[in-house]
């Protein structure tokens, strides 16, 4: 004989819990009317179902940050599809990832996890917090930089300098989420890698018929402008600034009088 649940106890369970009005009643039926155990049962559906989602790519949801002159905090959130994104309780969680990180540090979001479970319960698609950051001001004549590229806010950049202005550091960010680069100077740049890369163009079609001693010279210069400069990927100080093309990034800082201390680039999609 199955157990009759009144209205009041399944809004009860559901205002507790936030789950949907049906999964309340199944969970209380479940457990004979038992409100804890009720809630233990719906939390353990909440993390068969995370599990279950775990894999999915997250292509949409939200990129956001707060920024003082002594602080930059931004976090990427994730979700499955465009209409998830702008749900509101996915916007709220979003903003306490944020709050959160900005106050405690990237690391206090794993406080989170319990919430991030439920939520993909909740809503029926895989929720991740795919990126953390915070740079913060400890020196006189650091500055910090960020933005989130619109309309859609899937995509941003902090960056922290030596020297600069806040306009310039936010023009590096914005540059940075067109350029993505990879490295931050050739310097960077693993010397396996680059040795890998020159041996690729020293067997290049481009290269046949040329004569011995020019081939080394004509590779240089393809590495200068198809890896070093590359974008994506490359070198941040070697790619065209996108502000002024006739500069590079490293000679629009070097007129600044600036130098990049660190770059990240955070994105929904892991």
């Amino acid at each position: 004989m199955s157990t009759t649940i009144s209205a009041s106890l399944v809004k009860e369970l559901r205002d507790a819990t936030g789950a949907g009005m049906m999964e309340c009643k199944r969970a209380l039926q479940e457990s004979g009317g038992d409100l804890e155990a009720a809630r233990t049962l719906l939390r353990e559906r909440g993390m068969a179902l995370a599990g279950k989602r775990a894999g999915r790519v997250t292509s949409e949801g939200l990129v956001g940050y707060h920024q003082s002159a002594e602080r930059v905090t931004m976090v990427a959130v994730g979700c499955e599809t465009e209409p998830v994104s702008k749900n509101d309780e996915f916007q709220e969680f979003a903003k306490k990832v944020l709050d959160l990180a900005d106050e405690q540090g990237p690391e206090a979001v794993a406080q989170l996890e319990q919430e991030r479970v439920e939520l993909v319960a909740k809503l029926g698609e895989n929720i991740l917090v795919t990126g953390t950051e915070r740079y913060e001001a400890v020196e006189i004549g650091e500055t910090l930089g960020a933005y989130v590229h619109p309309p859609a806010n899937k995509l941003g950049v902090v960056v922290k300098l030596a020297g600069g202005s806040p306009e310039l550091a936010r023009q590096l960010a914005m540059h940075i989420s067109f350029g993505r680069p990879e490295w931050l100077s050739k310097e960077d740049v693993p010397a396996d890698v680059v040795a890998t890369e020159r041996q690729i163009l020293l067997k290049s079609d481009e290269l046949e018929g040329k004569p011995e001693q020019a081939k080394e010279k004509i590779v240089e210069g393809m590495l200068a402008k198809r890896f070093f400069a590359a974008q994506p990927g490359g070198t941040l100080t070697e790619q065209p600034w996108i502000h002024d093309s006739a500069k590079t990034v490293g000679q629009a800082l070097g007129e600044a009088e600036a130098r990049v201390l660190a770059f990240k680039l955070l994105a929904v999609a892991e």
